[in-house]
């Protein structure tokens, strides 16, 4: 008989670990606490918030709350916990965290088909992966011991210790009467869009970056920085013309608007298939978000840029997701092994519990021998959690990032079909909002009858 395990106790892991048992499978989660916390837990309760307790937005017409309605829909136990916790938080769903943890720690704890082991798993090389199937679920501080394993099971350079994430805005945002199209010294197809400076905007902007206010890194995330991730107003401070020699360099680019090279140059590169996102090339940062929103917007180009991410910087152990697992968060060369969480590069409380229950799903297929006809939901790539499934295990694992939901995720709509949508689906919101509630009602609508939420959006005009 093949043994279920999953390992760790976190968001992933126990959405992971209650969707197997509810399947009728027998499942052991293993979970390192008390006996080892990283650094950033506390308690030993399962589904620990680290940080916020809030898991962002409840609107449907925002990525987030889509995902958090998909996945109310598809019995997720994290969610029904954060429904029953909840705490007053205007749009947003947020929890008492301790109340949330608990409920889900006695449901996990009390399922007749799971059984919990705390222990430390230092190795693969424990579990037959011929016979039994693992889904890991250790989230971006996975124990030291593990980690290491998991470095010499994949490759080194393919676990990641990505202490950086640069800032991505929604392209519709851009000024492009501001901008050019080019790829350095012509090479390409002018792959990337340009932000020029002339002397004066350059200078203006490098004191304002400079002298803005950074965010706090706790002692445990402020690790030695690998060259690559430096922030960016860390190299500004190592002097006035350094950046100019490094990510805002305009050696190569020629401004067809002026016929000469600019001053200095931010270039944009496109950050999903559909080009709804960039991200600003080099600027990993600690700038807390406010002063991300003032200072990049002195960029030209980006006077009203609306961020989809901001930078952050912090330790997350990641893998290359897109090189070594197949739609489903399956590993492609061992597929009794599976990942689940911040580990595959998804970003946030809502995405992990995503991708576990997801991950879940496609082992239970797995073990089963399902052979869908057709990709079930939660792997349709019009919907919030396949489009995020899409994104980890199909993205260029040459520029992997770790990424929230986003409705850059899902594919995109020529302008015909958003208004043919718009009118089945009687949405009279205009630009932006209206086009996030195409795409909200077309993913719901693979679920069930949509004239509901059809009502509430027209109640809130």
């Amino acid at each position: 008989m093949n043994n279920v395990y999953v390992i760790g106790g976190g968001l992933a892991g126990s959405e992971a670990a209650y969707q197997i048992a509810e399947a009728g499978i027998e499942v052991t989660l293993i979970e390192m606490k008390p006996l080892v916390f990283s650094e950033a837990h506390h308690s030993a309760s399962f589904a620990e918030l680290v940080c916020s307790n809030s898991l962002r937005s409840n609107q449907i017409e925002n990525a987030v709350g889509l995902l958090k309605e998909e996945l109310r829909m598809n019995n997720s136990l994290v969610l029904k916990a954060a429904d029953l916790n909840q705490v007053p938080a205007g749009g947003a769903l947020a929890v008492d965290r301790e109340a949330f943890s608990g409920y889900i720690t006695e449901q996990l704890s009390e399922h007749p088909k799971i059984s919990i082991e705390r222990r430390e798993v230092v190795s693969l090389a424990e579990f037959n992966l011929t016979q039994n199937y693992v889904l890991i679920a250790t989230g971006p501080l996975t124990s030291e011991h593990l980690f290491n394993d998991l470095k010499q099971f994949l490759g080194d350079d393919d676990l990641y210790f990505f202490d950086a994430v640069a800032p991505t805005v929604e392209a519709e945002s851009i000024n492009y009467n501001r901008v050019f199209a080019a790829s350095r010294y012509d090479k390409g197809e002018g792959a990337y869009l340009n932000c020029p400076f002339d002397k004066a905007e350059y200078e203006f902007f490098y004191e304002e970056l400079i002298n803005a206010e950074t965010a706090p890194v706790k002692d445990f995330d402020n690790l030695k920085l690998f060259q690559g991730c430096m922030p960016i107003e860390s190299i500004a401070k190592q002097g006035k013309k350094t950046l100019l020699f490094g990510p805002l360099k305009p050696v190569g680019l020629i401004d067809p608007k002026t016929g000469e090279q600019p001053y200095a140059v931010v270039q944009l590169r496109q950050d999903n298939k559909a080009a709804t996102l960039f991200n600003l090339v080099g600027f990993q940062t600690r700038l807390n978000f406010a002063e991300q929103k003032r200072v990049f917007r002195l960029i030209p180009g980006l006077e009203n840029a609306v961020f989809e991410r901001f930078g952050v910087m912090h330790r997350n152990s990641f893998i290359n997701s897109p090189k070594h697992l197949s739609l489903g968060y399956q590993h492609k060369t061992c597929p009794h092994l599976f990942f689940a969480g911040q580990i595959t590069g998804v970003e946030g409380y809502v995405e992990s519990i995503g991708s576990g229950f997801v991950a879940a799903k496609c082992l239970i297929a797995h073990y089963q021998n399902i052979k869908h006809q057709q990709l079930p939901l939660y792997l349709h790539p019009d919907t919030m959690l396949g489009g995020m499934a899409h994104y980890v295990c199909q993205a260029d694992p040459h520029n992997f990032q770790p990424m929230n939901a986003n409705f850059g995720l899902v594919p995109e709509l020529d302008a015909e079909q958003r208004n043919q949508l718009k009118q089945k689906y009687r949405i009279t919101a205009k630009g932006r909002q209206g086009r996030r509630q195409v795409y909200a009602l077309r993913a719901l609508s693979y679920y069930r009858n949509i004239e509901k939420d059809i009502e509430l959006l027209n109640e809130k005009k």
